[in-house]
């Protein structure tokens, strides 16, 4: 048949070929997601709003994007992974045209609050209600790969070719503008891939004896106590993304004043970062499968972002606006961010018959990231300035790089496993074919 090589080809490369289109959708909706990633701080204070109420706008984003990433993985053994997606795609296109028809032109601060705030709920329904999919889907030889591919297409629109756009947009259109060519990319991306994926475990999902709606709800929670490497699991992805997203709030204002980079010079900047994070994200996760996952997330995610975070700050303050240093450190930086990627499958192989709720648990980390960041920077900026905030930035990576150790599987608690080798985390099952 004409289809049979690319769907081959396709599952080459690790993807599950029926969420092909998914992938796609992704990408674009999460492009759409990263547009103001690099401009909408500065675009605030520029319109009148304090540099510490900026900080508050993007904490509370991010209470309510922890929020919905724990109830994506709740939501999805509830109503299967489609209906969670369409909910985030609604509630993202509905908050995002308050925002910007009534919380912007009215300069409000409350209205901003609820408008942005409220959006929040949006993406990590729709972003990780396909990352269950692609668990319930991916086999697990492969499950590394496919995760590896989902955080390429996350990463590579949050904020990597947002920023991208956002940089040849903004000096065409305008930074108000730039807000609504996001919502259309939101659209088309959540369209795609709601409409173009058949795939019959987007559907409802089956739920064992007892596992009811107040169970699964309850069990999500629970399970970070009940097994305690998911909870430490769920840490380190908290960890793993919150100097990102703290970076969103302080960086561009320390890279373009006090640097002295100007604002199209820091959207490449970002850009090269997460260009080389999404090629990066598909690198351990081949890694993850071959090397180990445990062993990967603790090297080159603890350890890389450690060094990283730190040249990301000290390279720029002592040279001044070098543009390719700049460049090169902030590639760095963005290379090892994707050494976590492991996470998305080692976490749900540590509970292995309640994979939903140790999804949820990882989520649930994955989105309070997006608030500690921020949460970090509004605190402590003020008393201890950026250079301070680096520093407990690089202090929460070297605790993820000593958690990680702690990540074992049942497979290898035991003597019997010798043979697949100490850094082997899914053996004998995870060999890549």
């Amino acid at each position: 048949m004409t289809n049979s090589p690319p769907r081959s080809l396709i599952t080459r490369l690790g993807i599950p070929p029926t969420l092909a289109w998914g992938y796609l959708g992704l990408l674009l909706f999460m492009i759409g997601d990263g547009v103001e990633s690099g401009y909408l701080s500065p675009y605030l204070i520029d319109r009148g709003v304090p540099e510490s109420r900026v900080a508050l706008l993007f904490t509370v984003y991010g209470i309510a994007a922890g929020l919905a990433a724990w109830l994506s993985g709740v939501l999805s053994d509830l109503w299967g992974p489609r209906r969670v997606m369409w909910t985030g795609l609604g509630i993202w296109a509905a908050f995002q045209l308050l925002f910007l028809t009534a919380a912007i032109p009215l300069a409000g601060y409350p209205l901003m609050m609820i408008s942005y705030g409220l959006r929040g709920l949006g993406y990590p329904l729709f972003a990780y209600g396909f990352l269950v999919w692609i668990a319930g889907v991916a086999p697990r030889a492969r499950l590394g790969t496919a995760m590896g591919w989902f955080w390429f297409a996350f990463t590579g629109g949050l904020p990597t070719l947002g920023s991208l756009v956002a940089s040849g947009l903004i000096p065409q259109i305008g930074s108000y503008a730039t807000l609504w060519a996001a919502l259309a990319l939101v659209a088309a991306g959540g369209l795609i891939a709601l409409l173009l994926v058949r795939d019959d475990h987007g559907g409802r999902r089956p739920r064992g004896t007892g596992d009811g709606p107040l169970a699964t709800l309850v069990g999500s929670v629970t399970v970070l106590w009940r097994n305690p490497r998911v909870g430490v699991g769920s840490l380190v992805r908290v960890i793993n993304t919150a100097s990102q997203f703290g970076f969103f709030v302080i960086m561009p204002i320390h890279f373009t004043r006090t640097v002295g980079f100007s604002l199209t010079q820091w959207l490449h900047l970002l850009s090269a970062m997460f260009a080389t994070n999404i090629f990066a994200n598909l690198l351990f996760g081949v890694v993850g499968d071959r090397l180990g996952w445990r062993r990967t997330i603790a090297w080159f995610g603890g350890a890389g972002c450690t060094v990283s975070t730190l040249l990301l700050f000290y390279v720029p303050h002592a040279v001044g606006p070098n543009f390719p240093l700049a460049l090169l450190v902030a590639a760095f930086y963005g290379a090892t961010l994707a050494g976590y990627v492991p996470l998305s499958a080692l976490v749900p192989t540590l509970e292995p018959k309640h994979q939903g709720q140790a999804l949820a648990a990882l989520n649930l980390g994955a989105g309070a990231s997006t608030f500690v960041g921020p949460a970090v920077v509004a605190v402590f900026v003020g008393p201890l300035g950026v250079e301070g905030v680096i520093w407990i930035f690089a202090g929460m990576y070297v605790v993820s790089f000593l958690l990680a150790h702690f990540l074992k599987l049942p497979d290898e608690a035991g003597t019997s496993r010798a043979a697949a080798g100490p850094g082997s985390a899914t053996a004998p099952a995870s060999a890549p074919a």
